[in-house]
C-alpha cells in the first residue's frame, strides 16, 4: 500500500472540512472532516491513503469519507464511509469489518448518580462476574443450531419471544433489531459453530459495558424527547457479532479472492463482489444474519443487566433509548446530483446520523433525528449526538462511532504501565473490572484520540448535533 498523501494533497476546504482531489484511477475525491490535530494523527498512519484506494472501487458515489474518529483499518480506514451504485457497484467486506455490526446500545434508567456512588465496587464486581468477557468466552444463553438460524432471521426480536425483555426493545433500534434481507443458508458451519456458545457474551477488546451518569445536556429539547435528565445513571453497551460475524467476514474474503482476484482493485484488502452478482448478494445476506446475531446479543445482555442491577436495586428500571450499528453495509436513498438515489453504503467504524423525518427513524424520534451514541475511550466522556439533515447532504447520513485509536495495542502494552493507568480511574473515582492488566494498558484512553474533540468537530460541521455528555462510574471489560 502506497503511504498517506503528503501534506500538499490534503487541501483545506473550510473550517474541520479537507479534501484530496481525485487523481490516477480515482473516481471521486477523499473528503476528510477533522481538525488541524485531527488531522496530524490521522497523517500518522495510512488512513487517508486507505480512502484514497477507496476512492478507485468501481461503481463509488459523489465522495469517499474519512470521520473524525479515522485511523488505519483492514481495507476501509476505521472511520471510512462510502456509498456505491446499486446496479454499478461493489459489496465488500473490508468497508464492513471483521466485527460486524459491532454496535452499541444506550440504557436510561430510574437511578440518579447518588444511588450508584456507594456501591459502584460491589456492581463493578457483580457485572463482570456474571456476564461473560473476553476472547472465546461462552454466553449466558444455551442455544442449538436450529435456535441460531432462528436468530440469525430475527434479530433481537427472538430474545424478546424467548423472554429476554421487551418489543420496545426492539422498536428502539436500528432496523428495529433486526436486518430483514439475513439469510442463514449463506452462513457457513464453521461460522454457525463459532457463534453457537457466544449469545449473552460482551467479547474483549474495545468492547464494554458502563454504568454512566449524565453529566450535562447541550440540547434541553432534543434530550427530553431521549428521555435523559440531569444526574441520572445510563448505561451503555457495546459488542458486536463474536465469532460468527468474524467467520462470515473471512469465508467471503476468501470466496471472493477466489472468484474475482485482485487485478483491478488497488489493495487486496478491498476485495469485492459486484453488488447485483450472486456473490454480492450472497455476502450482505450473511452479513445481515450476523447484524441480526449482534442485535440479539446485546438485548440478551440487556435482559442480564436489568436482572443484575435489581439485585442492588429491586425497583430498578432501565429502557433502550438506542442501538446503532458501528460495521455494517445498508441499502439507503441519498441525493446525487439533485436526484434521490438507492446506494450501497458502507460504514466501517461509522455511526448513521439521519435527520429528521427520514422513514428510518422510529416514530418516537421522527421530529428530532436519530439519537447517536458515541462512546469515549476506557475512563473517558462519551456522548448522545442526534442525527441532522446536513449529515445527509455532507457524509451519507454518517458521523464518527468513537475516539478513535492513535496507538497500535501492541505498542501500548510496550509504552503504558497499568498502575498509571488504574491511579488515573481512582482519581476519577471509575471503578473498572476487567479480565486482565493487558487490556486496561490496551484500551487506556491514551491508546485514543481525544473523543471531546472528536464530538466537537462533529457537532461544528454539523453532522451530528451535541445533546448530552455522559461520565463513566462502573466499567467492564474483557
Amino acid at each position: 500500500m502506497a503511504k498517506n498523501p503528503d501534506i500538499e494533497e490534503v487541501k483545506k476546504v473550510s473550517e474541520n472540512i479537507y479534501r484530496v482531489e481525485k487523481t490516477g484511477k480515482m473516481s471521486v475525491p477523499v473528503i476528510i472532516y477533522a481538525s488541524e490535530k485531527l488531522l496530524k494523527e490521522m497523517k500518522k498512519d495510512n488512513c487517508i491513503q486507505q480512502m484514497k484506494n477507496v476512492a478507485c472501487l468501481p461503481g463509488i458515489e459523489k465522495n469517499a469519507i474519512v470521520l473524525p474518529d479515522a485511523h488505519l483499518g483492514y481495507g476501509f480506514c476505521i472511520g471510512g464511509v462510502a456509498a456505491f451504485d446499486i446496479d454499478k457497484g461493489v459489496i465488500s467486506p473490508g468497508g464492513v469489518g471483521y466485527d460486524i455490526s459491532c454496535s452499541v446500545r444506550l440504557l436510561k434508567t430510574n437511578l440518579k448518580k447518588q444511588d450508584i456512588e456507594k456501591k459502584q465496587k460491589e456492581i463493578a464486581k457483580k457485572l463482570y462476574n456474571k456476564l461473560p468477557t473476553g476472547v472465546g468466552k461462552g454466553g449466558k444463553v444455551r442455544i442449538d443450531k436450529k435456535e441460531i438460524k432462528e436468530i440469525m432471521k430475527k434479530g433481537s426480536l427472538w430474545a424478546v419471544e424467548n423472554g429476554y425483555g421487551i418489543k420496545e426493545d426492539c422498536e428502539l433500534s436500528e432496523e428495529q433489531g433486526c436486518m430483514k434481507d439475513a439469510e442463514p443458508e449463506f452462513v457457513s458451519e464453521r461460522a454457525i459453530a463459532r457463534g453457537i456458545n457466544q449469545l449473552g457474551s460482551l467479547g474483549s477488546g474495545n468492547h464494554f459495558l458502563e454504568v454512566q451518569y449524565v453529566e450535562n445536556i447541550l440540547d434541553e429539547k432534543t434530550a427530553e424527547i431521549f428521555g435523559l435528565e440531569m444526574g441520572q445513571v445510563c448505561i451503555m453497551i457495546h459488542c458486536g457479532s463474536r465469532g460468527l460475524g468474524h467467520q462470515i467476514a473471512s469465508d467471503y474474503i476468501k470466496l471472493m479472492e477466489e472468484e474475482y482476484g485482485f487485478e483491478n482493485i488497488p489493495d487486496r484488502q478491498l476485495i469485492c463482489a459486484p453488488i447485483k452478482s450472486e456473490l454480492g448478494q450472497k455476502y450482505y445476506k450473511g452479513m445481515c444474519c450476523a447484524a441480526n446475531f449482534a442485535f440479539c446479543n446485546k438485548q440478551v445482555l440487556t435482559h442480564f443487566t436489568r436482572e443484575i442491577m435489581k439485585e442492588f436495586f429491586p425497583n430498578f428500571k432501565a429502557e433502550v433509548v438506542y442501538d446503532v450499528c458501528h460495521n455494517i453495509a445498508k441499502f439507503e436513498e441519498h441525493e446525487i446530483n439533485g436526484v434521490k438515489k438507492m446506494l450501497c453504503v458502507h460504514r466501517k467504524g461509522a455511526t448513521r446520523s439521519l435527520g429528521k423525518g427520514r422513514k428510518e427513524i422510529p416514530e418516537k424520534y421522527l421530529t428530532v433525528g436519530q439519537p447517536i451514541i458515541i462512546p469515549g475511550s476506557m475512563g473517558t466522556s462519551s456522548y448522545i449526538l442526534v442525527g441532522t439533515e446536513n449529515a445527509e447532504k455532507l457524509s451519507f447520513a454518517s458521523t464518527a462511532h468513537g475516539a478513535g485509536r492513535i496507538m497500535s495495542r501492541f505498542e501500548a502494552m510496550r509504552t503504558l504501565k497499568v498502575e498509571n493507568i488504574k491511579n488515573e480511574m481512582e482519581k476519577n473515582h471509575i471503578e473498572v473490572s476487567a479480565g486482565s492488566w493487558k487490556s486496561l494498558v490496551e484500551e487506556s484512553p491514551n491508546s485514543y484520540k481525544d473523543v471531546d474533540e472528536v464530538v466537537r468537530v462533529s457537532d461544528e460541521v454539523r453532522i451530528g448535533k451535541i445533546v448530552a455528555k455522559l461520565k463513566p462510574m462502573v466499567v467492564v471489560k474483557g
